[in-house]
């Protein structure tokens, strides 16, 4: 591959493009020999492990980090019936062991409460336990019948963040909703992705909650990725798993709690919101490298520029900073196209005309190009990789507003997703008139109570029956 020059698919040729992206770019491999599992190539473990680190890093502040099994006993993934009628169709389960059946059959988590909650019942006592926030990184199982697609919909999500909390009152756990929603907030800007928050329809939440918040971003192709869920679970599994604690008075209560997820959907959504048509854009904040130096070595001056180009990697490393120093015997071309293509924010060019001027020529994945002073190398490297930053985060920003648009009618919503956008509607909260509105235009209700710089949550007529109703995002999903 070191000579792959190859040209990428055009990105407005999305699915095309982004499967072709993952393996030249060396993120997955998809030729496991099992239908929705893949493989992590180095690189692209790398991103994640970036990606995670970051999310860490958030949730460390107030939360836990602990592990809990992958098998679930069948009679306490029964526990809770909505919950399992969520899943029902998309459990596996193991029968055996070896060559014995088991006298209970075990699961493969699709998600975790089953496993986690019965701990949590041994865990909470008194009042001064809570809340209790915890939270693990694993991979889960789900048996996935629409199409498969890497990172997008996998039998096996092998990065699933979830967090689970318990609270002493509902009003508590409701405060820990809003934590989590502004937590995602933080987490997405860090990752320059603009997202839309949203309440599910009832018949969407997750089962088994009060409600659920869903974090969205839109895709390159106008269809809506769901990259993050809140759920407020209310007190339906403390009661079925008797988690419950003695107040200041001695007296018994039973415990509201939270759970809430963000999975590696939301590195394809790094590389589909950013990517273009030279391949990735990563964002610094999460990039494997945040900067390539790149020698010209012509002529007489060969050693001179290494000497230079080594001496300015150690002193952006020893500032922080994670650089590769690409002296390998290729053309200059195919080492531009080689780091372009892996997301690379900012390419340092280094030679014998920018050692005299004591300068590097720094060219950014966004397209500009600037210089840095050597002998400021740290400060100016920072300056230009927060310019990075802010391309990115104003160029993601663009993208959402021209995805977006306002509808009256079902004419114009079909009209609208036609085009590949996400349409804002008028709806009543009716499940028959939301009926109608996914069915008649081949769309999801992604949600009410819309939280969007880019979306007006103003009131208007349903769009169905003409009764009052609320400002509703409605698209094309994943």
């Amino acid at each position: 591959m070191e000579e792959d020059t190859g040209a990428l698919p055009k990105k407005q040729e999305f699915s095309e493009w982004y499967n072709e992206l993952l393996w030249r770019a060396e993120i997955m491999d998809v030729r496991y020999p099992v239908k929705g599992l893949y493989v992590w190539f180095p690189y692209g473990f790398a991103i994640r492990r970036f990606v995670y680190d970051r999310l860490r890093l958030l949730l460390d502040r107030d939360h836990k980090e602990a592990l809990f099994p992958l098998l679930i006993p069948e009679q306490e993934f029964m526990k809770e019936a909505e919950h399992i009628k969520g899943f029902e169709e998309e459990v596996y389960w193991v029968t055996h062991g070896g060559t014995t059946p088991l006298d209970v059959k075990l699961a493969l988590r699709p998600t975790s409460e089953t496993a986690i909650y019965p701990m949590f019942a041994l865990w909470v006592r008194s009042h001064a336990d809570l809340p209790l926030k915890i939270y693990q990184i694993v991979n889960t199982f789900r048996y996935e019948t629409k199409q498969t697609r890497p990172m997008i919909r996998a039998r096996e999500i092998t990065s699933f963040m979830e967090s689970h909390t318990v609270h002493a009152t509902w009003d508590d756990a409701q405060a820990q909703v809003e934590s989590e929603i502004a937590l995602s907030l933080e987490f997405y800007n860090s990752l320059c992705i603009p997202i839309i928050i949203s309440k599910r329809p009832d018949w969407d939440k997750f089962p088994g909650a009060d409600y659920t918040i869903a974090i969205d971003t839109i895709m390159p192709n106008g269809r809506t990725l769901q990259i993050g869920t809140v759920h407020h679970l209310g007190d339906h599994f403390s009661k079925t798993f008797s988690i419950q604690y003695e107040d200041k008075d001695g007296n018994q209560q039973i415990a509201y709690q939270t759970c809430y997820g963000i999975s590696e959907r939301s590195i394809a959504a790094l590389i589909s919101v950013h990517g273009d048509d030279k391949g990735l854009i990563l964002p610094p904040a999460v990039a494997t490298l945040q900067a390539v130096i790149v020698p010209i070595t012509i002529g007489k001056r060969r050693d001179d520029v290494l000497a230079a180009a080594e001496k300015l990697k150690k002193d952006l490393e020893a500032a922080g900073f994670r650089v590769n120093l690409d002296a390998r015997d290729m053309r200059p071309g195919a080492k531009y196209y080689w780091w372009e293509l892996r997301g690379v924010p900012l390419r340092l060019e280094l030679g014998p005309r920018d050692l005299d001027a004591g300068t590097a020529l720094a060219v950014k994945r966004t397209g500009e190009k600037t210089t840095i002073c050597l002998a400021n190398a740290a400060e100016d490297t920072t300056r230009v990789l927060a310019e990075v930053a802010d391309a990115l985060r104003a160029k993601a920003e663009d993208g959402m507003k021209t995805h977006l648009c306002s509808v009256a009618s079902m004419e114009q919503l079909n009209g609208a997703l036609n085009d590949g956008k996400v349409a804002v509607v008028h709806w009543c909260q009716d499940r028959a008139c939301g009926d109608k509105i996914e069915e008649q235009a081949n769309s999801s209700i992604l949600g009410t109570n819309v939280r969007s710089p880019y979306v007006s949550e103003s009131d208007g007529p349903c769009i169905i029956c003409g009764k009052p109703g609320k400002a509703t995002l409605v698209g094309r999903t994943y």
